[in-house]
């Protein structure tokens, strides 16, 4: 994916994540299957995934071939979230974001083919998580529409 298409990319998927924080508690509460996430999980995940990636760019960015640390996300969900405050995780979300544009901005060009070594994948480009940051807030929209409209 070109630059400034991720880029265009991560501003238009933040826009409209940014809405869904807004949700009443009923639609927070809709899951788009039988045993999946509801709406107000993926919007918490959305928040610390956002955090996680960005700290691995500041590691490829900075260090040579750093290690990247994966975490079990249903365990996080099973654990926290049901006492996360909202609030918060789109504050997250929204500081995190235009950091990360910014990263992106600076230096995908310069260092997107710098490698850092994920604990549960291998070796990932810089580039490479630079485009996870848009297809993995965009499969999550997906599936908050698919809970909605349940």
């Amino acid at each position: 994916m070109r630059k400034s298409d991720l880029i265009t990319s991560l501003k238009k998927s933040s826009e409209e994540t940014l809405v869904h924080f807004q949700l009443s508690d009923a639609d927070l509460a809709k899951t788009y299957g039988e045993g999946k996430w509801n709406i107000r999980q993926i919007l918490i995940h959305l928040s610390d995934a956002e955090t996680t990636l960005c700290d691995r760019l500041r590691r490829i960015i900075s260090e040579e071939r750093p290690l990247l640390l994966g975490f079990d996300q249903d365990a996080w969900v099973d654990e926290m979230y049901e006492h996360r405050n909202l609030d918060i995780s789109k504050g997250v979300y929204e500081a995190m974001r235009p950091l990360n544009i910014e990263l992106i901005e600076k230096f995908y060009d310069s260092h997107g083919e710098r490698i850092g070594i994920h604990s549960f994948d291998g070796a990932k480009t810089l580039a490479d998580i630079m485009g996870k940051i848009s297809w993995h807030n965009e499969g999550h929209l997906v599936q908050i529409e698919q809970a909605l409209k349940s």
